[in-house]
């Protein structure tokens, strides 16, 4: 596949405002989202002067069997739940089309009390479904909605999730006393289309490539030696992961990552790569919290 017209080689002029370099103006960066995801990154690094490079290296499909989901759905609308856990805008998706579905108004949630996993969910709840999240972590992963839902000892929750989804959530949640019914809302699969990474990594046109999840990461990784690519050709280009779960696959998979935020959002991701590329080259400060160090 040919790259598109937007994406040739070589770089445009770095630009300035106000007087300031932007750091990723010009450059490159390869979004691996979900194609009905990427279009707030694309915004967010042609807001900064990037150029975005779309490959899709995740889709969501629905699950073999829906029956699971649709009934713990149905409970919830009964109000035979204490808590609707959210941990992705997936999942938010998802609960919206099944709505529709079984005949239900996509606000008839209301009421229900939510916790989510972090603000880019909360924000697709109340897009969405209508519903305004009671509960969210300070640090947006599993582990830590676990320990902040704090679920009385019998309470039930109900837990729609990817079907990799990882289990801490669910087992630190029945740890704690809860009736967790956890099901599949949805499958992950390997996504296609985009630009020609491989042809652009291959000429050196790629400056950063960036993970959002795990899945993006393992899909990528499936996706990019099925197209003829190497990790190995990975080594000049920075590698930015949006939280620690992110880079611990990264790692597994034996990838170097330059860039972890400590803010794992959209927003954060991308000023930790304004903040490798403007101090590229140069001592990198001990107290800097978005660079990570090697060696």
């Amino acid at each position: 596949m040919a790259a598109r017209d937007s994406h040739v080689t070589g770089r445009q002029p770095r630009q300035v405002a106000v007087g300031i370099e932007w750091p990723l103006a010009g450059r490159r960066v390869v979004v691996t989202r979900a194609v009905h995801q990427a279009d707030k990154m694309v915004e967010l690094l042609a807001a900064r002067g990037a150029r975005p490079v779309l490959y899709p290296c995740i889709a969501i499909a629905p699950p073999d069997d829906t029956r699971d989901l649709d009934q713990g759905l149905k409970e919830t609308l009964e109000g035979d739940f204490d808590w609707l856990v959210l941990t992705s805008a997936n999942v938010v998706q998802v609960l919206r089309e099944r709505l529709v579905i079984l005949g239900q108004g996509i606000d008839d949630l209301a009421g229900v009390p939510v916790a989510a996993v972090g603000p880019a969910t909360a924000a697709a709840a109340r897009l969405q479904l209508g519903l305004e999240v009671d509960l969210m972590p300070e640090e947006y992963v599993a582990e830590a909605l676990a320990e902040v839902l704090q679920p009385i000892a019998g309470s039930r929750v109900f837990l729609p999730q990817a079907d990799i989804a990882r289990p801490i959530l669910r087992d630190e949640l029945v740890k704690a006393g809860a009736d967790v019914v956890a099901v599949t809302a949805y499958q992950t699969v390997v996504g296609t289309g985009g630009d020609d990474v491989h042809g652009l990594m291959a000429r050196g046109a790629i400056d950063a490539i960036t993970f959002t999840s795990p899945s993006t990461v393992a899909n990528f990784v499936t996706r990019y030696s099925s197209e003829g690519g190497e990790l190995r050709g990975l080594a000049n280009v920075c590698v930015a992961s949006i939280g620690p779960v992110t880079t611990t696959e990264a790692r597994n998979r034996q990838m170097r990552v330059d860039v972890t935020p400590p803010e794992h959002t959209l927003a954060g991701l991308i000023t930790g790569l304004e903040t490798y590329f403007s101090i590229r080259g140069t001592q990198r400060a001990e107290s800097d919290p978005f660079v990570e160090r090697h060696g």
